[in-house]
């Protein structure tokens, strides 16, 4: 199995956005295809999973992230958009299947144990919100996950515009992680309604990373498209 370097997260970038680049808007006919062409500027690859239930949508699933991660050695994220029951399964599946990074949302009511979970798994844990659920929520977790990410769109759909706080919430998250003090990096990721005028003021409210979808994978000149981002 390929798996990234040891150390990985603490060489993330610093000095510019980490680029996660979002599966779900990869070509599913030719994502080995995608995969490589993208390979060179992902900083981490993003996996969107939904249930069909918390989430309108039914995504993505494991042994399509064992085939990815056979393929490719960039860091695996896998956001988790499950509840109830099915939440610790997945977790399981997905540790197995080669995720690096698994993150949950803080509105399950089994958010807490699910991150205890990955964390006795040995991976890296994270905490999501949606764009309705108080940015306060996620004080409970800052001491134990690794990357916090912001929603700024509905949940589980495409092609949607940045909903009007999403700019407030991000900075309202960064002083949140900043006043928590925890003993490691904690990445503030922006996800949802990521375009070219909006990658600015992301980046000025706080975020740290943003899940790249059309904008990076519909770009016929990737590497300008990089470059464009490194300079935000």
């Amino acid at each position: 199995m390929n798996r990234p370097p040891e150390g990985w997260f603490d060489h993330l970038p610093t000095d510019r956005p980490i680029a996660e680049f979002s599966v779900w808007s990869a070509n599913l006919l030719k994502i080995g295809e995608d995969l490589q062409r993208i390979q060179p500027h992902a900083d981490l690859l993003h996996l969107d999973v939904a249930d069909g239930h918390f989430a309108p949508a039914f995504l993505l699933f494991p042994d399509l992230l064992a085939q990815v991660r056979a393929a490719s050695a960039v860091p695996m994220h896998v956001h988790l958009m499950v509840q109830g029951s099915i939440l610790a399964a997945q977790v399981e599946q997905f540790t197995d299947a080669g995720a690096d990074v698994i993150t949950v949302h803080a509105e399950c009511a089994e958010a807490m144990d699910a991150v205890q979970q990955i964390r006795r798994r040995g991976l890296l844990a994270g905490v999501v919100l949606q764009v309705e659920t108080p940015v306060s929520a996620l004080e409970p977790f800052l001491q134990d996950v690794h990357f916090v990410t912001l929603l700024g769109t509905a949940i589980g759909v495409k092609g949607k515009g940045l909903h009007e706080e999403a700019l407030t919430r991000l900075a309202d998250a960064k002083a949140l992680i900043a006043q928590a003090s925890a003993d490691h990096r904690t990445v503030l990721v922006a996800d949802g309604g990521i375009r070219r005028e909006t990658v600015p003021k992301l980046r000025a409210a706080g975020a740290q990373a943003v899940v790249l979808g059309s904008l990076a994978f519909g770009d016929a000149d990737l590497s300008a498209r990089m470059a464009w981002l490194a300079a935000q």
